[in-house]
């Protein structure tokens, strides 16, 4: 195997260097890429469960090319019947794919413009809502399982929506499914005659799923060139070195302790940030290990990182944006791997290496990365929530530790020293950051371009003061994300858990038949807020949940406490 220096992934490892040679001579000696293209579930564990049927990534990409006459065939019907808009309503795997080609490749001139509404904020559903004429819009309800809480609620909301405006017999050509053989998805489809299903390979995850018809429906809707994704995925599949290499790179580095994946990507293609954060983080973070993805971390002098770094930079050829700074971080000590595509299209390449490095690195450390063994118990408990609440017209409620200055503070510990003040609460809490830990901020708040602006400093802030990971996601959308790793890694992170109450009441129907209601959005959210919370102060996780009035103004009070 031809050695690192002379890979087509250009690296300046340092001291990392021999760990990493040492790593791919293991690669080598025990075939384990030969033995994964062959479906060898002992690569990971001696037993095939949930090994075995979650392979079909493998051979995806050139399979895909079969079914692209069915997908163009509906998307020129859906663009005959003068659709302009598409709503795709997913979380985790369903989702980011779509929203990150959408992205990458913006709208061609007569296709659809495609929004991704993974939030049970009501703002954020609203939000939507508002920019859109039912009468012109299609929706894509997508989930593998066919029965995500999230994705249903939204389906049962926006068809609702349509039926009263158009009626119940235009509403349900106005909806497309993609999801497994057999889910309650399909039934459904059925049921509302949808314009279309698109049934996917079950034999693939969620995270997995992007070049299958979870990402290439949506990227044929907005007018992207699929054959030419396609065919660079086919190319790199054939060609798996690259792969090899940065997943040796990345195990080495997570064994020496650099487990924070910094990503840094050239400007027009940041989006692929979000759906490689997923696709590593849930793959790794597990039976107390874990690589922690970091995505879009503003890039900071030496000076600001700890020696639990590793920089990959996924830079569009000519873009040297970045150079200096990289060049400053090599030289300072820390591993930086570059990696250069000639044009956007090449993503495709691109998720078929990330897929494969990111199996290898499950290998490296001993875990099944196609699992996801902690998802379900932040899930479980927000199930608790909402059945409490049915029973009781409420949910579950806590008592501050402090208020004030438009702050609500929630600490397991009060602090030692200071009193109960939202100051000394706040400052007590990441006062406890070591060297090593990250911190994550979980904003279940509604998206916006100023709230992320907000948060953005915030972690640049932490980041500067403490010399640590940081991390952002908004709720719930992070627990089909990040939110495996959470719980499952070895107890690192450092959680602030941010909760906005609502301006708005958006009601969730209890069926898709009429417009009755025993459960809001708001409500959906706060029970996963609270559930997730819970989630993990059971797995011992440090969390302070606070409470802004409002956002981003809130936020940026917020930030003069940390430090």
């Amino acid at each position: 195997m031809t050695p690192l220096a002379e890979s087509p992934i250009s690296a300046t490892l340092g001291a990392l260097a021999p760990a990493a040679e040492a790593t791919l001579a293991r690669l080598a000696r025990d075939r384990i890429v030969d033995r994964i293209v062959r479906g060898d579930h002992t690569v990971w564990k001696s037993e095939p469960t949930e090994i075995s049927n979650r392979l079909g990534w493998l051979t995806i990409a050139d399979r895909m090319r079969a079914a692209l006459p069915e997908i163009d065939r509906v998307v020129a019907d859906v663009r005959r019947d003068g659709y302009t808009h598409l709503l795709l309503l997913g979380m985790g795997g369903s989702s980011l794919a779509p929203e990150t080609f959408a992205r990458t490749f913006g709208t061609a001139p007569g296709y659809l413009e495609l929004r991704v509404l993974d939030s049970t904020d009501p703002d954020a559903v609203r939000e939507h809502q508002a920019a859109l004429d039912p009468a012109r819009t299609l929706f894509i309800v997508s989930t593998k399982s066919g029965g995500t809480v999230e994705t249903f609620s939204f389906f049962r909301y926006f068809y609702r929506w349509t039926v009263d405006t158009l009626g119940a017999a235009r509403a349900g050509a106005h909806f497309v499914a993609i999801t497994d053989p057999g889910s309650a998805l399909a039934d459904t489809a059925t049921q509302y005659h949808f314009r279309a299903t698109f049934l996917a390979d079950p034999d693939i995850g969620g995270r997995y799923s992007a070049l299958s018809h979870f990402g290439l429906v949506p990227a044929a809707m907005i007018g992207a060139d699929v054959p030419r994704l396609l065919e660079q995925a086919v190319l790199e599949a054939t060609d798996r070195d690259g792969a090899t290499r940065l997943g040796a790179i990345i195990g080495a580095a997570a064994a020496a302790g650099r487990d924070k994946l910094t990503f840094v990507l050239s400007a027009g293609i940041t989006a692929f940030a979000a759906w490689v954060e997923q696709l590593v983080a849930e793959s790794t973070g597990k039976e107390g290990r874990g690589v922690l993805p970091v995505a879009d971390e503003p890039l900071g002098a030496p000076a600001v990182y700890g020696a639990d770094r590793l920089f990959v930079q996924i830079a569009l050829e000519g873009d040297t944006s970045h150079d200096a700074a990289l060049t400053a971080l090599s030289d300072a000590g820390h591993p930086v791997v570059r990696i250069v595509l000639s044009d956007a299209y090449q993503m495709g390449a691109e998720i078929v290496r990330w897929e494969l490095a990111t199996a290898i690195v499950g290998w490296s450390l001993g875990i099944n990365p196609f699992d996801q063994p902690n998802v379900e118990a932040a899930k479980a408990l927000a199930r608790e929530m909402i059945k409490a609440y049915h029973e009781h017209g409420t949910l579950p409620t806590l008592t501050p530790t402090a208020s004030g200055d438009a702050l609500a503070v929630y600490a397991t510990t009060p602090p030692s020293t200071g009193g109960a003040t939202v100051s000394a609460v706040v400052r007590a809490f990441v006062g406890g950051i070591r060297p090593g830990d990250y911190v994550a901020l979980q904003a279940y708040v509604a998206p916006s371009d100023e709230t992320m602006a907000a948060l953005q400093r915030l972690r640049v802030v932490i980041r500067d003061r403490w010399r640590v990971a940081t991390t952002v996601g908004y709720g719930p959308r992070f627990l089909h994300s990040t939110g495996q790793l959470h719980k499952g890694d070895a107890g690192h992170g450092v959680f602030l858990q941010l909760v906005t109450k609502p301006t708005t009441v958006v009601p969730i129907p209890d069926t898709a038949d009429a417009d009755t209601s025993t459960m809001t959005f708001g409500v959906l959210k706060e029970a996963q807020a609270l559930g997730d919370r819970q989630a993990l102060l059971d797995a011992h996780r440090r969390v302070l949940r606070v409470d802004p009035a409002a956002v981003p103004g809130d936020i940026g009070r917020l930030a003069t406490l940390v430090t």
